[in-house]
Protein backbone atom coordinates (compact mmCIF):
# COMPACT_ATOMS: atom_id res chain seq x y z
CA UNK A 1 0.00 0.00 0.00
CA UNK A 2 2.91 2.61 1.29
CA UNK A 3 6.15 3.20 -1.05
CA UNK A 4 9.03 4.81 -0.38
CA UNK A 5 9.14 8.19 -1.15
CA UNK A 6 11.80 11.11 -1.64
CA UNK A 7 11.45 14.30 0.26
CA UNK A 8 13.56 17.50 0.84
CA UNK A 9 14.47 18.99 4.35
CA UNK A 10 12.85 22.58 4.72
CA UNK A 11 16.03 23.16 7.11
CA UNK A 12 19.25 21.67 5.17
CA UNK A 13 17.92 20.95 1.67
CA UNK A 14 19.21 17.21 1.80
CA UNK A 15 16.67 14.81 0.37
CA UNK A 16 15.92 11.86 2.84
CA UNK A 17 13.69 8.85 2.32
CA UNK A 18 10.12 9.09 3.97
CA UNK A 19 10.20 5.05 4.09
CA UNK A 20 6.83 2.78 3.88
CA UNK A 21 7.11 1.46 7.34
CA UNK A 22 7.32 4.79 8.36
CA UNK A 23 4.13 6.11 6.36
CA UNK A 24 2.35 3.21 7.98
CA UNK A 25 3.37 4.84 11.39
CA UNK A 26 2.27 8.23 10.61
CA UNK A 27 -0.94 6.79 9.86
CA UNK A 28 -1.70 4.64 12.64
CA UNK A 29 -0.62 8.03 14.87
CA UNK A 30 -3.32 9.47 12.91
CA UNK A 31 -0.45 12.06 11.80
CA UNK A 32 -1.39 13.68 7.91
CA UNK A 33 1.06 16.02 6.96
CA UNK A 34 4.65 14.09 5.41
CA UNK A 35 8.06 15.09 8.05
CA UNK A 36 9.50 18.28 6.69
CA UNK A 37 13.04 17.61 8.41
CA UNK A 38 15.60 15.01 7.80
CA UNK A 39 16.36 12.70 10.75
CA UNK A 40 19.36 14.69 11.40
CA UNK A 41 18.03 17.76 11.32
CA UNK A 42 14.66 16.65 13.68
CA UNK A 43 16.88 15.06 16.16
CA UNK A 44 18.83 18.77 16.25
CA UNK A 45 15.81 20.73 16.40
CA UNK A 46 14.33 18.56 19.33
CA UNK A 47 18.13 18.87 21.49
CA UNK A 48 18.10 22.00 20.91
CA UNK A 49 14.69 22.83 22.48
CA UNK A 50 15.52 20.27 25.59
CA UNK A 51 18.69 22.26 26.75
CA UNK A 52 21.76 20.73 27.35
CA UNK A 53 21.45 17.89 30.01
CA UNK A 54 24.03 17.45 32.68
CA UNK A 55 25.05 13.44 32.46
CA UNK A 56 26.90 11.67 35.42
CA UNK A 57 29.46 8.79 35.39
CA UNK A 58 29.11 5.48 36.80
CA UNK A 59 30.17 2.18 37.15
CA UNK A 60 27.65 -0.29 35.42
CA UNK A 61 26.57 -2.91 37.54
CA UNK A 62 26.75 -6.02 34.82
CA UNK A 63 29.99 -5.52 32.77
CA UNK A 64 32.44 -2.90 34.95
CA UNK A 65 32.60 -0.52 31.91
CA UNK A 66 32.02 3.92 32.51
CA UNK A 67 28.13 4.31 32.18
CA UNK A 68 27.36 8.02 31.46
CA UNK A 69 23.39 8.69 32.91
CA UNK A 70 21.18 11.60 32.84
CA UNK A 71 21.10 11.47 36.71
CA UNK A 72 23.59 11.51 39.59
CA UNK A 73 23.97 7.63 40.59
CA UNK A 74 23.50 6.73 44.37
CA UNK A 75 24.50 3.91 46.33
CA UNK A 76 21.82 1.90 47.36
CA UNK A 77 20.73 1.56 43.38
CA UNK A 78 22.63 -0.03 40.71
CA UNK A 79 23.69 1.66 37.13
CA UNK A 80 23.96 0.12 33.38
CA UNK A 81 25.90 1.31 30.66
CA UNK A 82 23.99 1.60 27.19
CA UNK A 83 24.60 -1.71 26.02
CA UNK A 84 23.77 -3.38 29.23
CA UNK A 85 20.65 -1.42 29.75
CA UNK A 86 19.17 -2.35 26.23
CA UNK A 87 20.25 -6.78 27.07
CA UNK A 88 18.43 -6.07 30.31
CA UNK A 89 15.41 -4.30 28.47
CA UNK A 90 15.54 -6.98 25.69
CA UNK A 91 14.98 -10.00 28.29
CA UNK A 92 12.06 -8.47 29.69
CA UNK A 93 10.43 -8.30 26.58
Amino acid sequence: MYEDKTLVCKECGAEFVFTAGEQEFYASKGFENEPQRCKECRNARKNSQRGNREMFTGVCAACGKEAVVPFKPREDRPVYCSECFAKMKEEQE
